[in-house]
């Protein structure tokens, strides 16, 4: 009997704490996590070892976390991606949505809010064009 794969969630942030953060909810909800600090790093995860689903900072130290909404548009097998940002202008979650992210969250996020909005996108995908306007309120 083959058991289900555990459902893969990549985590693109360059703040150590918020990886660690991540990891621990999403572990004690049966979800494997990966990791990565940079855009050149989720890049590589991206195309080594495609996530079910992607939550990336909009600005990390190597450059633009929408380049990896695009990567993961370009892989078909990647239609769930969060864009999280300190940045809660109008302007920034226009931009994400516009590159294909499902969802837009402004930090701080509270961890129920993002657990809730991951298993959400999770049980309903988005449609095609991978674009979700849900702006998770804040805490």
């Amino acid at each position: 009997m083959n058991a289900a794969r555990a459902i893969r969630i990549l985590v693109v942030d360059d703040e150590a704490d918020l990886i660690a953060t991540y990891r621990r909810l999403f572990h004690r909800h049966g979800y494997e996590v990966t990791s990565a600090a940079t855009r050149a790093g989720g890049l590589l995860l991206i195309d080594s070892s495609p996530p079910d689903l992607i939550i990336t900072d909009l600005e990390l130290p190597d450059g633009d976390g929408l380049d990896l909404v695009r990567a993961a548009r370009k892989a078909s097998s990647i239609s769930r991606v969060i864009v999280v940002s300190g940045r809660s202008s109008r302007g920034a979650q226009e931009d994400a949505l516009a590159a294909g992210a499902s969802a837009f969250v402004a930090k701080p996020v509270s961890a129920d809010a993002l657990r809730e909005l991951v298993q959400s996108l999770l049980e309903h995908p988005p449609p095609d064009t991978g674009r979700r306007d849900s702006n998770v309120p804040l805490r």
